[in-house]
């Protein structure tokens, strides 16, 4: 199940990716009030949490720098609830997927299909553990098809998320750290140049660099050792290992379904950068 997972993750998640990649989710929480693109996104993203502090969010995202959190929860909400927040966010993504799809794929029976199946996964795993997961099975399921795909597919990502937290803290590595890790692995070098740590203090920058150093993971130069090379290989096996449970629900029959079903989908939203 474990290759089951990997496939599933590369099936599913340009699904998700419309969230932040394309405008529509944007300009529906701007038309909320939320003055920039991150106090959307804190906003709607905890949301299935309720109304939480910063404190919270920032454990269960794992992998912001100190303080971000705290500069968008919980004053996001007092723009707008969390439960406006979170409708915001799933109308502005499932409109995305279906502009980008087309018409002939967002009403095809395939994306129906696509749609009940990913559904049945996402509704069929345990949620102990998983804060995220457990805080979308709480999120009424959409009877759209286009939106209920995308729903599932989040929830999976959400699932597959918890999980990769949890392997990175048994690795003992923080979130700053993981970017880095994700950035060479990406083939980014500089890996403080990654967007999603660039913009943090230098001194915070080198003491990341510092720590990966001390441990053997990075070299003098800042790129991969050999050890670093493994440890990251072993967090993504070991991520895929627990994102495998939602698909136990579905047979065989059902795998090879959704994966033939999803194939054209995927492509479309790729080809087009889900944007």
């Amino acid at each position: 199940m474990t290759s089951t997972a990997r496939r599933m993750f590369e099936l599913l998640e340009p699904i998700c990716l419309v969230t932040f990649l394309a405008d529509e989710c944007n300009v529906e929480l701007a038309a909320l009030g939320h003055r920039t693109y991150w106090d959307g996104y804190f906003a709607s993203r905890a949301a299935p949490l309720g109304r939480v502090p910063a404190e919270v969010v920032h454990a269960a995202f794992y992998n912001f720098g100190d303080g971000e959190a705290a500069r968008h929860i919980p004053s996001a909400w007092e723009t707008a609830t969390p439960e406006a927040s979170l409708a915001a966010r799933e109308r502005g993504s499932a409109a995305s997927v279906r502009r980008i799809l087309g018409a002939e794929l967002a009403c095809s029976p395939g994306l129906v299909r696509a749609a009940d199946l990913t559904t049945k996964a996402a509704t069929s795993a345990p949620t102990h553990g998983r804060v995220m997961y457990a805080g979308m099975r709480t999120v009424p399921v959409p009877s759209d098809p286009v939106a209920r795909l995308w729903h599932s597919a989040t929830m999976l990502r959400e699932h597959r998320g918890d999980g990769h937290n949890a392997v990175l803290l048994a690795e003992g590595v923080d979130g700053g750290e993981a970017h880095v890790l994700s950035a060479l692995e990406f083939g980014i070098h500089p890996p403080e140049s990654f967007g999603r740590i660039h913009h943090l203090p230098q001194r915070r920058l080198r003491e990341i660099m510092s720590g990966l150093r001390e441990r053997g993971l990075v070299d003098a130069d800042g790129r991969f050792t050999d050890e670093g090379r493994a440890t990251k290989q072993r967090i993504e096996d070991r991520t895929d290992a627990l994102a495998a449970a939602p698909y136990a629900a579905l047979s065989p029959t059902e795998l090879a379904e959704l994966t033939s079903t999803l194939e054209p989908l995927t492509a479309t939203l790729v080809a087009a950068g889900s944007r």
